[in-house]
């Protein structure tokens, strides 16, 4: 693809008033042509040019006027019945009005642009300049309380059996009462037989909890090289061109000293600059991380959104915000220290074009870069070796719903905004979204791309993150169990077994753990025959089946799960993981509680705490440093 007549006219104009210089020019004209996007595109994207000072260049060659919509904003009554998508995704608005003539001002003036205005305004119009940041600064003043009504409750009010607003349903509470009831007219009329009978279903619970992991740590290890190969070579075959534009989103809330770790991983991508559209999404009172962004002095495919301030105060309540502003085709959420791999988004397209048509989201996996930093980061990475590189792609290949990671998913955004997005409700926004995608007769997949992240290095910090974690799954099993039949028919009885035992016994064998280590230590310290009553020879022998080999195979499990990455110094922690069980026994019993007490409060992890991201941050801040000098 050559450059334009208009690029090429620009980029002399730019050369000739030493705006950039020639071999800027002409790195930046190769890129145009090679990536197949404007000549402005690219040099906004290496910042090599201001967007006021290009954009003014731009106008003055075509013989067009620039408005600064911060100065001279927008009339608002022109934006009434008007798209605010399009609007954004066009670069273009309907600045003022004179006579019958429709004034637009747009960032991107030509032809498409002409005929997108003719398609809405007819043939009496009048194009002026401004720059891309000034209409998405505008659209997000303009449009503020509603872009924030809806961020808040378009799931709720639109489709509200899928949102967690309402803690139970009506049919939840009755169901509950009874059982509860139930279990205390046993207790009174027959409280031995009772209690023989809740601790044989809870020890088949644990029974099939154990082999359910352990099938899905078997079907997931199998056939993962052949379409890894696959998939590098369909992404290394793809040309720049044909690559589609990428939106980012990057929730961040008072974590401003994680932003240049981000911001060069994502300069660091195998993608094409230009095609990336990447939002910071940061709440409009955390000032720090805003004057932090800006600070940096980033390239032009950045922008910042400020989330208004309403509650809940979540992170999909913010990504639901930001989406509205969103430009690409597909669209990925990164946390503020994730670093990708750099071929990521590529092998993300390719493996969408690989795969059927309802395919909606693409898991990638998540690892940790201090992995060795101390005890817990080590358990913690062997914790998410096995659920994501065995687990997940076990839950693909035998059918059952895939409860999405809380980054690195990357999404069709039509298919995005048909579902309503992220339940701002739900403190484990994309579990849930995960299931909601399947219910609704999408397919979510897992591919062989990691994205590493810090590790919780603290133990009260870890216990933050993964109660909410467990409260969001609690949250997510009682919102997909309110309509059974309905569940059973969209996910069928494969799916439902699995999600039954992965969501809700994820969250239910933490709160029971201790009542059965408990009764064990007590039985094996005191040699009591107290408990001989509730333990008949059925019940008793496959309690100890679940104590001695479903912790075996739960604790060999674990051995294996660096083996895939050849991690095999952390194969000796595996056996302490009983220490780590425990401290999410007290993850379960305080999401629990917050279900209870405050069911949508997001309790704030806390990053940037570990000595491997100090180091991280260093380094990406002297890349940058390179980067400008270069």
């Amino acid at each position: 693809m050559a450059l334009s007549a208009t690029d090429n006219a620009i980029g002399n104009y730019l050369v000739e008033r030493r705006q950039i210089t020639l071999q800027q020019l002409d790195e930046a004209a190769g890129k145009a042509t090679r990536w197949g996007v404007s000549l402005g595109d690219v040099l906004l994207a290496k910042g090599w040019i201001r967007a006021q000072d290009y954009y003014k260049s731009l106008a003055n060659n075509l013989f067009l006027p620039f408005v600064n919509l911060i100065d001279e904003p927008p009339d608002q009554e022109l934006l009434a019945g008007l798209d605010q998508n399009l609007l954004s995704e066009s670069l273009i608005m309907p600045w003022r009005q004179e006579g019958e003539r429709i004034i637009l001002a747009t960032a991107r003036p030509g032809p498409e642009t002409i005929l997108l205005a003719q398609k809405i305004w007819g043939d009496r119009f009048d194009i002026v300049v401004t720059s891309k940041f000034d209409i998405i600064w505008s659209l997000q003043k303009i449009y503020r309380a509603v872009h924030s009504h809806r961020a808040v409750y378009e799931l709720a009010e639109v489709d509200p059996d899928m949102s967690a607003r309402q803690v139970l349903g009506t049919g939840q509470i009755i169901v509950i009462y009874g059982l509860i009831s139930l279990l205390l007219l046993g207790a009174v009329i027959a409280p031995v037989a009772t209690l023989i009978a809740l601790n044989l279903l809870l020890t088949i619970f644990y029974l099939g909890n154990s082999l359910l992991r352990a099938a899905l740590v078997w079907t997931g290890g199998l056939g993962q090289e052949d379409f890894a190969r696959r998939l590098d070579i369909r992404a290394k075959a793809l040309r720049d061109e044909e690559l589609p534009t990428y939106t980012i989103l990057v929730p961040m809330f008072r974590e401003p000293e994680t932003l240049p770790i981000l911001a060069q991983a994502l300069r660091s991508l195998d993608y094409p600059l230009a095609k990336l559209d990447i939002k910071l999404v940061l709440e409009e009172n955390d000032s720090e991380t805003i004057e932090a962004a800006k600070a940096l002095g980033l390239e032009g495919i950045f922008e910042i959104i400020r989330v208004p301030e309403s509650q809940p105060q979540t992170k999909p309540k913010a990504c639901n915000y930001a989406l509205q502003f969103a430009r690409g085709e597909l669209l990925v959420i990164y946390d503020a220290e994730d670093k990708p791999e750099t071929d990521q988004l590529r092998k993300v397209v390719a493996a969408f074009r690989l795969s059927s048509d309802n395919t909606a989201c693409i898991q990638c996996r998540l690892n940790y870069y201090n992995a060795r930093e101390n005890w817990l980061t080590r358990m913690f990475t062997l914790d998410y070796s096995l659920w994501f590189d065995l687990m997940l792609p076990g839950l693909q290949r035998m059918g059952i719903p895939i409860p999405l990671g809380g980054t690195s998913n990357h999404f069709k955004i039509d298919v995005l905004r048909e579902l309503h997005a992220w339940d701002p409700f739900n403190v484990t926004e994309d579990a849930d979204l995960g299931i909601r995608m399947t219910q609704k007769g999408y397919r979510v997949s897992v591919i062989d791309s990691t994205t590493f992240e810090e590790a919780n290095c603290e133990a009260g910090n870890w216990i933050r993150q993964r109660s909410r974690w467990i409260k969001g799954y609690m949250q997510t099993f009682l919102v997909h169990t309110r309509r059974p039949l309905h569940l059973l028919k969209t996910i069928g009885l494969r799916g439902v077994t699995g999600f039954a035992f992965f969501i809700g016994g994820t969250a239910l064998s933490g709160i029971l753990n201790p009542i059965f280590w408990s009764i064990f230590a007590i039985w094996l310290t005191t040699e009591t025959a107290g408990f001989d009553p509730f333990f008949p020879p059925i019940v008793l022998y496959f309690a100890l089946f679940n104590l001695l080999i479903g912790n075996g195979l739960m604790i060999f499990l674990t051995l294996i799960a660096p083996f895939r990455r050849g991690w095999m110094d952390l194969i000796p922690y595996g056996t302490s993981v009983v220490g780590y069980w425990m401290l999410m026994s007290i993850a379960a019993y305080k999401a629990l509680w917050q279900l209870v007490a405050k069911p949508f409060y997001w309790e704030k992890t806390r990053h940037g705490i570990s000595r491997q991201t100090a180091l991280e941050i260093e380094k990406a801040r002297t890349a940058q440093m390179e980067g400008h000098l270069a």
